[in-house]
């Protein structure tokens, strides 16, 4: 768990790239079904996790979805994407296209300077 209030939970996705998801922890199935804090708490999360993606990684792009075909609740992926990831440029779920070597700074100092951001402005 990198970060948790009344609203929201975020995890990180064990990967080669930066990859967070944003949960609602109430049960919604939709973003439709979600308040209005929830959902707000959502995008403010989620802008706030790309922003530091952008400026601690460097990369080349960033993918950000929202899928609930095998988990039906609320969540949303953020991925720092790079030219020589193994799927670039390709979804993460896509068909590899090569080997990586990425040498990406460490992804500890970024999940606490993510949940210290979070929990300054949530």
């Amino acid at each position: 768990m990198i970060y948790e209030n009344s609203l929201i939970f975020i995890e990180e996705e064990r990967s080669e790239v930066p990859w967070l998801k944003i949960f609602a922890k109430k049960k919604c199935k939709e973003m439709s079904d979600c308040d209005k804090a929830t959902k707000e708490a959502i995008f403010k999360a989620l802008e706030f996790i790309e922003k530091e993606m952008i400026k601690y990684f460097k990369p080349e792009k960033i993918n950000i979805a929202s899928f609930g075909n095998y988990v039906p609740q609320v969540h949303w992926h953020i991925m720092a994407r790079f030219k020589n990831d193994s799927f670039f440029p390709e979804p993460m779920w896509g068909k590899k296209q090569r080997e990586s070597n990425l040498k990406l700074p460490d992804f500890e100092i970024f999940y606490k300077n993510i949940k210290k951001i979070l929990e300054e402005n949530l």
